[in-house]
């Protein structure tokens, strides 16, 4: 008989409830984490900031992008399609967020 779970109580200080602008990803990995740096980049600005570094397991990062793509579906059901602005160019350092 498996013991009863208890539901996880997460704690959200006053802080962190804030919240943080980010509108670039960069996203590193090794063989043991997945590495990514939140920045907030201004127009006419050469350098961005990186305001949160988040470090996960492989394992973490796949549920992570369960958990969005999930999240995405659920928001456009509700409110449409996302629009994107403009399409991805590979040849070109783009700024945002997206997968080289």
């Amino acid at each position: 008989m498996e013991p009863k779970r208890q539901p996880l109580q997460v704690e959200l200080g006053e802080k962190e409830s804030e919240g943080i602008y980010s509108n670039m990803v960069l996203v590193g990995h090794t063989p043991a984490e997945f590495i990514l740096d939140f920045a907030r980049v201004v127009p006419g600005v050469q350098k961005a900031k990186v305001y949160a570094r988040i470090l996960m397991t492989p394992q973490h990062a796949k549920t992570l992008m369960d958990v969005l793509e999930k999240n995405v579906r659920a928001f456009e059901e509700k409110h449409g399609a996302i629009k994107r602005v403009g399409a991805i160019d590979a040849s070109k350092d783009n700024i945002g967020f997206h997968s080289p």
